[in-house]
């Protein structure tokens, strides 16, 4: 008897994922846990091991194709067993997206199952409410005619789009012209061939996606201040080998992320995300940290619980997750339940930058490089030229939730915390 390959539900609030890779070909003897597919959640790839020892008899679900926990993706039998020409049904249905707690970040809306819609993910529920779709008007491609977040930017591009303002309206003239009507189907005698063309993988267009929604989302305003790191330079030369006695590298990073917390602590407005009903101020602190997976795009795995962290445990938590993140080793609950987010774009020696916002967070930090420059310096009430550590940092915030002086008032409470570090 045929053994179905279930789609799992891969986190407490993670209720679909996309099949980024088969391990396997139909036809191919497998064993059971062994490695069969490759699941993708908010960038995260997870190995599914095979449930039976046999044949993988049938693919029901191709690479690229998102869908919903309980989903049959797959049959594994004996050689020559017959298969059902169709997906069976599930042999669970999906768990609906748990009801946050005022502590935890806003989500999606929940997971629903309407008699007329069949079930309707969280992720679609809030594309859907963010471009005004009509899901009743969508036609699902999915398993079973369920509806995907595909379908609804499919049927989102179809409707017509309110103006945008004059500032983002597209640039016209010859250099602005999109490339296919430049060259149509082949480029005009004498100038440039097209260059390669590179598809997009699951974690690029899973940015793509996020980057553009949150531009969408919320007005993104950034401040920019300065921070003398002094005494967070002296601090980590004097600690660093102690810390690598318990195998921790004191990275930059961690003070970033401390001076962050006590920040948070001090304007609790920052830690808090928006909704359509109210903004929601959370409990926890969990720090996000973007890691950079080189060409492969961007994570950001989370901190839980930093404000109760000693900076050891901020250090050892960095190490790990960073490490883990390069070796596609994060669990899809790593990457989520972020409340603030920093990124260190500096160590590619960037000054200063505006990131975009991490929805539904309120801001994110972006620290700059660190250099060494000639500033005043006030001693015994005289002003004088000294040589010191110096760091941009910017935070990019949604003005629909803080001003501009609650924003400044934690910037400057951040960087008070890197200078007077003792």
């Amino acid at each position: 008897m045929s053994t179905q390959v279930i789609m799992p539900q891969l986190g407490e609030s993670v209720v679909e994922g996309t099949v980024s890779k088969w391990l396997k070909a139909e036809g191919q003897s497998v064993a059971e846990f062994e490695p069969l597919l490759e699941i993708n959640t908010d960038k995260v790839d997870t190995e599914i091991p095979s449930p039976a020892s046999g044949v993988l008899l049938k693919v029901l679900v191709a690479e690229g194709q998102t869908v919903q926990a309980g989903t049959v993706l797959a049959m594994i039998g004996e050689a020559g067993e017959a298969v059902p020409a169709s997906a069976p049904a599930p042999v669970h249905a999906a768990k609906a997206a748990p009801t946050m707690a005022p502590s935890a970040p806003a989500a999606a809306p929940a997971a629903v199952a309407r008699a007329d819609l069949g079930f309707i993910s969280p992720v679609v529920a809030k594309i859907a409410a963010e471009h005004n779709v009509d899901l009743t008007q969508v036609q699902g491609t999915g398993a079973g005619g369920r509806i995907t977040k595909k379908d609804v930017l499919a049927h989102a591009r179809g409707l017509p789009m309110p103006a945008a303002p004059a500032w983002e309206q597209p640039a016209s003239g010859e250099l602005f012209r999109p490339t296919e009507e430049v060259f149509g189907t082949k480029p005009p005698a004498g100038g440039p061939m097209p260059g390669q063309v590179v598809p997009h993988d699951a974690v690029r267009r899973q940015i793509a996606e996020h980057m553009v929604r949150s531009r969408r989302t919320s007005p993104h305003v950034t401040t920019v201040m300065e921070a003398d790191l002094s005494r967070v330079v002296a601090h980590r030369q004097a600690h660093k080998e102690i810390f690598a006695r318990d195998g921790v590298d004191l990275t930059f990073s961690s003070y970033f992320v401390a001076a962050s917390v006590a920040a948070l602590k001090t304007v609790p407005s920052v830690n808090a995300s928006w909704s359509d009903e109210a903004i929601v101020l959370h409990r926890q602190v969990n720090i996000g940290v973007a890691v950079s997976l080189g060409e492969q795009g961007l994570i950001v795995p989370v901190i839980k619980d930093a404000d109760l962290k000693s900076l050891l445990a901020i250090a050892a938590a960095i190490k790990d997750l960073a490490a883990r993140a390069r070796g596609r080793q994060l669990k899809p609950d790593e990457v989520q339940g972020g409340t603030f987010t920093i990124t260190n774009h500096g160590v590619s020696g960037s000054l200063f930058a505006t990131p975009i916002i991490n929805q539904p967070q309120a801001a994110i930090l972006g620290v700059g490089a660190i250099q060494k420059r000639v500033v005043v310096v006030e001693t015994s009430g005289a002003d004088a030229f000294a040589i010191r550590p110096m760091v941009y940092l910017t935070l990019t915030f949604d003005h629909r939730l803080l001003d501009g002086a609650v924003a400044d008032r934690f910037l400057a409470a951040v960087v008070d915390r890197l200078e007077k570090w003792s």
